[in-house]
């Protein structure tokens, strides 16, 4: 693996092989104890690319390793969706995703791939990138903490944001 080249794209969620690796890397991380160890269901693997298209905010990179032989396979994969910060009056970029399947974890790939999210939210004006993780997965705390990224507070006395969640 160390022999092949990875390139970041953004993704077409109307490109049938674009749409094709983005459920298979996403179904992969579902699947993976760290994406909850369960696959997608079918009809999310059947309507994902298209309803994420329908999103005007949202936007996907996938990272390609190029072998060799110059084939290519999907080996990591972020999807995003804009928000908006209040207290600056821009848009934000929440990471929804990130996922890199096992074998190409810690070859900087999930780097690769935030370098070319950052450069997105830019583009579009975005003041922050914001996005959630487990707390015991170490390996993605290192590597979101070695790209930048903190612990939300605003103001320390009142602590850390939490996140939480009610299932509709």
């Amino acid at each position: 693996m160390s022999a092949a080249v990875v390139t970041v794209r953004a993704v077409d969620y109307a490109n049938p092989r674009d749409a094709a690796a983005l459920v298979a890397l996403l179904d992969a991380y579902a699947s993976d104890p760290a994406g909850g160890g369960e696959p997608l269901a079918p009809a999310v693997k059947a309507q994902l690319p298209s309803a994420l298209a329908q999103r005007a905010g949202a936007f996907s990179v996938i990272a390609w390793a190029q072998a060799p032989d110059g084939s290519e396979q999907a080996v990591g994969l972020v999807n995003c969706f804009e928000g908006f910060s209040t207290f600056a009056c821009l848009p934000l970029v929440n990471v929804h995703d990130v996922a890199v399947l096992p074998a190409w974890r810690g070859q900087r790939v999930a780097q690769q791939m935030l370098a070319a999210v950052e450069a997105t939210a830019r583009a579009r004006g975005a003041c922050k990138l914001t996005l959630e993780v487990l707390q015991g997965n170490a390996p993605a705390l290192r590597t979101y903490t070695r790209e930048g990224f903190v612990a939300y507070a605003l103001d320390p006395a009142w602590g850390q944001a939490q996140l939480m969640q009610k299932l509709l």
